[in-house]
């Protein structure tokens, strides 16, 4: 049993789902405090005005409902994917990266209602509560922080009881007992027979993407064009960031793409299997990197490659803040912004579900014809066979 002490008022991110829609009366009932929940539109494709219902139904006194998709795609998402940031070489970091701007905005509301502890719904086996946990701590540490999927010591199917004997309404079954989380750049799927990594992942899981089999015969091509680094226009047609994810993932996911299949490894230790979808991510990661081969150099990719992943486990532990992820980030914008007015044309091949690129249009580029080809027939001019000082071309590419 948790030790029992008054607190006035606890700010609980709220997500709807079973751990949190749990946690509203058993935070009531542990602490005696009245439960405040914030629930924040990361981009989930939920009508989020039923999940501020439920979470007053299930016993929260206010109950905030944040859009934070324009911040969490400008602060968040364009960074990452300027620094071709992914955990493990797979996964787009969708889940956490949208971590510490959660706790960012508990601390926030705890600020404007006057509480002393936020709360959150994550586990003590996953990377979630590391996230949440040590931002806010970084941003208030006298914010008491309190997970009670840890403490409860209740399995899914007690919790699933739990809430039932209670009357507040979950939506998961004993027979679905998945555990997702989805933002704009992507979702999350486990628990349930995902956990054996012997089990293929079952049809009913995926939600974004369809299957190989259902996917249009014919290929999609889709033209990228970026500025700076970030993604500007899809097909010629300028939009804003928010749009052309949503635009490049529902293209992307009705042929199949994005979807992923891993075992990772945990920052508390251990290896876990995770399924994620991320459509539109896996396409723009996959053009952005095929066009920085195009305008950085070979010392630069060099420099830029352990450094990205450095950034990327930083993300992911999370280390926002430290001084050694600031740097990398900084180092890692100014590689970003060299691909300037570049487009890329991403397709799908005959085989269902994958994506490749077919071609490539920089305006500024390293790539020099004239230093890898010559006319059929003809032998290759001196200096473009081999090194040479002389070579003003060959030189200038350096």
């Amino acid at each position: 049993m948790v030790e029992e002490y008054l607190m006035e008022r606890i700010v609980l991110a709220y997500s709807g789902g079973l751990d949190t829609s749990v946690a509203i009366p058993w935070l009531k009932e542990q602490y005696r405090a009245d439960i405040i929940a914030v629930t924040m539109d990361l981009g989930q494709g939920k009508e989020l005005e039923s999940v501020r219902d439920r979470a007053l139904a299930a016993g929260a006194v206010r109950a905030h409902v944040l859009d934070l998709r324009e911040e969490f795609a400008r602060r968040y998402i364009l960074p990452a994917l300027k620094a071709d940031a992914l955990y493990e070489d797979r996964y787009p970091l969708a889940t956490a990266l949208g971590r510490p701007l959660i706790a960012q905005k508990l601390v926030e509301i705890a600020d404007i209602e006057r509480a002393t502890c936020v709360a959150h719904g994550c586990t003590g086996k996953g990377n979630d509560q590391v996230r949440l946990d040590l931002t806010t701590r970084a941003l208030r540490p006298d914010l008491t922080v309190i997970a009670p999927a840890r403490d409860w010591e209740m399995t899914r199917l007690e919790e699933i009881d739990y809430a039932r004997k209670r009357g507040v309404e979950v939506p998961v079954t004993a027979e679905s007992p998945y555990s997702t989380d989805s933002n704009i750049w992507g979702r999350s799927i486990e628990c349930g027979v995902l956990e054996d990594p012997w089990h293929e992942p079952p049809a009913d899981i995926y939600r974004l993407t369809k299957a190989p089999e259902e996917c249009p015969a014919e290929p999609a091509y889709v033209e990228i064009a970026f500025d700076r680094g970030a993604p500007v226009a899809v097909n010629g047609v300028a939009m804003p960031l928010l749009d052309l994810i949503a635009s490049l993932g529902t293209i992307a996911a009705a042929h199949g793409v994005g979807r992923i299949d891993m075992v990772e490894n945990r920052l508390v230790g251990i290896k876990s299997r995770e399924i994620y979808e991320a459509p539109a991510a896996t396409v723009l990661h996959t053009a952005h990197r095929e066009l920085q081969q195009f305008v950085i150099s070979r010392d630069l990719e060099r420099f830029a490659r352990p450094s990205t992943r450095s950034w990327t486990r930083f993300r992911s532990e999370p280390r926002v803040w430290c001084a050694s992820s600031c740097s990398r980030a900084t180092a890692l914008s100014s590689v970003a912004r060299l691909p300037t007015r570049c487009t890329t044309r991403g397709w799908r091949p005959t085989r269902p579900a994958t994506r490749s690129i077919t071609g490539r249009r920089p305006a500024l580029s390293r790539f020099m014809a004239c230093l890898r080809s010559w006319p059929r027939g003809k032998r290759p001019p001196p200096g473009n066979h081999r090194w040479s000082p002389n070579d003003d071309a060959l030189v200038r590419a350096f």
